[in-house]
């Protein structure tokens, strides 16, 4: 995905970012005078605050023949912006970003359009009016839409050099159907290369709204709860009521087997997957511990055991929940010689599915919570990555009580309940690998 930053803070904020916080940090919903909703964390021990938005849509907001539109609008967002005497080119805002010693981002992704910003309270009015400058006037000046639409070409041609990359695409291709997760929001060459400033407005005002149920909203740091109504009005107020309509649920297309690629490259790119679910399933829980045990983070899971430490097919092997908004997939990753990666998918398989028989056992599942336990307060580590925890939890639809009660509803699973789940969820004779490399010994199976 692109990812729009200027590496511009002063040393002092870089310190800020990294002030420490916990995870039952105390949240206060927050409502503007013009009705816009955000969660917020005071924090006023240094003067400094993070605002995250998160666009629901994102990509997925694509019109049909404009795959592509979104991810380059957002490239575009600080290429030129204002009205009259406070128009912009992008060298202009940069200047006035960093004279500010603020930091803003914005990143395009399947699901949405995330918006960070990082400012100094002294420097507040005059960081949010730039901010606001970029997302409500934008000017996409033609001469800036060649210009980084050269660059997303580029993008799109290295992807094409990159297996795994080209693993990835082809595994969303066979899973998505017609979905617009089915293809790489970055567009196709054509697809790119065909768009034009007026398909930059129209991708800005199918994404950019100020409708709470297609935006979320987090603040971390010095501001109280009245300064951030006013300044969500100001920053906000002025973009579009309703965007463009919503993606429905993607209908699956997975299906059983093994596809190949030919690529010329050592190592192959195996990418893998079933049905999953999603956080909203009564099984989540269970589920996303059993995927700790099954392949994730960390050196003790079982396929990291057996694929890695046992018989040395692989440095790394992976496995998580693809929760989307639309759509729910369980996954997995890994890179093995070509010599052995039929072995290794061999194993793959087998693992998966003596867990599914078998289930685990009651010392994998104790250390697990401890892990998932003990790591969670962890990620509170900064006013920024509170803020994206925040939003991500809003998008979500978590409540805001959420962090204090996550570790409690992870230890409430049972080795029972894990072990059903296991049994009713995981499907070996439902995977789809989908390989990139030139495998010895592996044929395609459909």
């Amino acid at each position: 995905m692109i990812r729009v930053m200027r590496h511009i803070l002063a040393p002092a904020l870089l310190l800020l970012t990294a002030l420490p916080l916990r995870a039952e940090v105390p949240i206060q919903e927050v409502t503007s005078p013009g009705g816009l909703t955000a969660w917020l964390v005071e924090e006023h021990s240094i003067p400094f605050t993070a605002l995250e938005i998160r666009f629901a849509g994102g990509a997925s907001l694509d019109e049909p023949g404009k795959r592509g539109a979104t991810y380059l609008m957002t490239g575009l967002l600080e290429e030129g912006s204002g009205t009259g005497e406070a128009e912009m080119d992008s060298r202009e805002f940069g200047r006035a970003v960093e004279g500010l010693a603020a930091q803003f981002s914005y990143d395009a992704h399947s699901d949405g359009l995330a918006v960070s910003a990082r400012f100094l309270s002294e420097n507040r009015d005059e960081a949010v009016a730039l901010l606001r400058q970029s997302l409500v006037e934008p000017t996409f000046p033609e001469d800036a839409v060649e210009r980084v639409k050269s660059q997303v070409l580029s993008i799109i041609r290295n992807d094409a050099k990159d297996p795994q990359k080209i693993a990835s695409t082809n595994f969303a291709a066979q899973t998505y159907g017609n979905h617009p997760y089915a293809s790489a929001i970055e567009g196709t060459e054509a697809s790119v290369a065909r768009l034009t400033r007026e398909d930059m407005i129209d991708a800005w005002r199918n994404v950019m709204v100020k409708d709470n149920n297609r935006v979320s909203i987090a603040a971390v740091g010095d501001i109280t709860p009245e300064e951030l109504g006013v300044l969500l009005d100001d920053l906000l107020g002025e973009l579009p009521e309703r965007g463009g309509p919503l993606p429905g649920q993607a209908n699956l297309t997975l299906t059983p087997g093994v596809s190949i690629t030919l690529f010329d490259t050592p190592q192959a790119q195996v990418i893998w997957g079933q049905e999953g679910l999603g956080m909203d399933d009564p099984d989540f829980f269970p589920a996303f511990i059993l995927n700790q045990i099954i392949g994730g983070s960390g050196f003790d899971s079982r396929l990291m055991t057996e694929v890695r430490e046992n018989r040395g097919l692989t440095y790394g092997i992976y496995t998580w929940l693809a929760d989307r908004d639309y759509a729910n997939v369980w996954m997995g990753s890994v890179a093995s010689d070509n010599r052995r990666v039929s072995e290794t998918i061999e194993v793959i398989r087998d693992e998966w599915a003596r867990v599914a028989e078998e289930g685990v056992t009651a010392e994998e599942l104790e250390q697990a919570k401890k892990y998932m336990t003990g790591a969670y307060p962890l990620r509170f580590d900064g006013n920024g990555t509170i803020a994206r925890i925040l939003v991500g939890m809003q998008h979500d639809g978590f409540p805001i009580d959420y962090p204090a009660g996550r570790n409690d509803r992870i230890n409430a699973v049972t080795l029972e309940e894990i072990n059903r789940v296991a049994r009713e969820r995981l499907h070996p004779d439902r995977l789809r690998f989908v390989v990139v490399g030139q495998p010895d010994g592996l044929d395609e199976v459909n």
